[in-house]
């Protein structure tokens, strides 16, 4: 009986231990790749548009993919779609490692988003899995929190290993965390599946989502440099495709975003504030690291140093801001901390060549961090009341794909007002009204989500939630 409870505790070690890393994999490379790019793009080298699909091709299928990647996890077993992910993460960080063209650091880096949609879903189903419902909740927030962490370090690893080593080694360092969570896999980490699975997986929903959001990003990024008529058919397509997916989730056998979630207002408002405000996030993090290595010629290295505050904030104060919204619901939270985190994008706008750290830098990374430390907790509390128990998994899959089309959007959405100003779609110190425009576009994004927010119930009606999934699943 001992024996077999040390084997359970190890085992339940294990799976977590694997969580964790596999998830430092994925927020390692996204937060230390915005402080590499400049020099990839220099060093390769890359175009304007190149530097941005390195992004863009990453998360257009990490967005597009992610939602599916739980429910083949579900069906065919979860440490086997884990396992299928690390694999494909690890071979296309070294192809990334070893790219010889930006060509081809592009392709390695869309297997690799589709790698990581493998991956993150299932890491939270295996925890999900193997821990019992009273300890399920501590794990999770070791898991979290371990996260929060990962994400901290990243600019500071990427600028580290960028100036002092090679940008190929941001993606070298997947290799031995890849190794030992496949280690873990083998000898450690249990099989397990859903017990009731109907339908078959909705491959043709997927597929329009993945076409029509590049078909959307594709046109923005042509209008940013060629200003061709052809954009906006390309852009027309995509929205069809993108339409043409809504339907199919409301026929399908086992559709990968269950639009009855929708049908309630705290959900749908919470996806809208969670779309606007990584919009500005993500669309801003990918920006500035440019404007401060090639307008305000800041080493890698100092690039992250720079960038710490925002991430670190979040990192230390997040649980704080969990319990607070727990106790006064989350559209206070909610309201505050994108409201603060818009002024933060706004002073960006104030860089410039020459430009004081303390004065121009400081500011904005501080303002930005704070906010994200009030908000992010209880967005996900406010997404997780709003869905009924048995839709949990589906709601924050939902939320996490949302999250992911923002910084997917806002990069070509944000290149494209830069392009506007003159130049090209990146910062540079002669056209330096583009990157401000950017700035105060992605602050406006950030306004509207704590407008957004302001229509939130004033605490999570936790009730009502388990009622509207009855009344869902029966009238369905």
């Amino acid at each position: 009986m001992t024996r077999s409870a040390g084997e359970a505790r190890a085992t339940r070690t294990a799976v977590l231990v694997a969580a964790i890393i596999a998830s430092s994999m994925s927020y390692i490379d996204g937060t230390a790749i915005t402080v590499a790019l400049p020099v990839i793009k220099a060093r390769l080298p890359a175009s304007d548009a190149q530097a941005q699909w390195t992004v863009e091709g990453y998360l257009l299928f990490l967005s597009a993919l992610i939602l599916v990647g739980g429910g083949l996890g579900d069906r065919y077993g979860r440490r086997r779609l884990f396992t299928l992910g690390i694999w494909t993460f690890a071979l296309a960080s070294i192809a990334c490692a070893l790219a010889s063209s930006a060509s081809l650091l592009v392709a390695a880096r869309c297997v690799q988003g589709i790698g990581a949609a493998l991956m993150i879903p299932e890491s939270l189903a295996l925890i999900t899995a193997v821990y019992d419902p009273k300890a399920r909740g501590g794990a999770i927030g070791v898991w979290a929190a371990a996260s929060a962490l990962t994400m901290a370090v990243g600019p500071l690893v990427g600028g580290w290993l960028t100036q002092s080593m090679s940008w190929r080694f941001v993606f070298w360092i997947n290799v031995p965390l890849a190794i030992a969570v496949l280690v873990l896999c083998a000898t450690r980490v249990p099989e397990s599946r859903a017990r009731d699975v109907r339908g078959r997986p909705d491959v043709v929903g997927s597929a329009c989502a993945a076409a029509g959001l590049g078909l959307v990003v594709v046109a923005m990024m042509q209008l940013q440099e060629a200003r061709h008529p052809f954009a906006v058919w390309l852009a027309a397509g995509g929205i069809a495709l993108l339409v043409a997916f809504v339907f199919i989730e409301r026929i399908a056998s086992a559709p990968v975003a269950p639009l009855r979630l929708f049908t309630s207002r705290a959900f749908s408002l919470a996806n809208l504030y969670t779309l606007l405000l990584y919009a500005a996030l993500g669309g801003a993090l990918f920006y500035v690291p440019f404007e401060l290595q090639h307008v305000m010629n800041y080493t890698p290295l100092s690039s992250g140093l720079a960038l710490l505050p925002t991430i670190a904030l979040v990192a230390l104060f997040s649980p704080g801001a969990g319990k607070l919204s727990g106790r006064i619901g989350a559209r206070l939270p909610l309201v505050a901390g994108g409201a603060t985190a818009a002024l933060g994008f706004a002073l960006f706008a104030r860089l410039h060549a020459g430009a004081a750290y303390l004065e121009n830098v400081f500011p904005p990374t501080m303002l930005v961090g704070i906010g994200l430390s009030i908000l992010v907790a209880p967005l996900v509390a406010a997404v997780m009341g709003a869905a009924d128990s048995d839709d949990v998994g589906a709601a924050s899959g939902i939320n996490n794909a949302i999250s992911r089309v923002g910084n997917l959007v806002a990069i070509a959405t944000l290149g494209l007002i830069i392009a506007l100003r003159g130049g090209g779609p990146l910062p540079q110190a002669s056209h330096p009204h583009g990157f401000a425009n950017a700035m105060f576009a992605a602050a406006l994004m950030a306004a509207a989500a704590a407008l957004v927010a302001l229509f939130l119930p004033a605490r999570a009606s936790s009730e009502e939630a388990p009622a509207r999934g009855r009344n869902a699943s029966s009238s369905g």
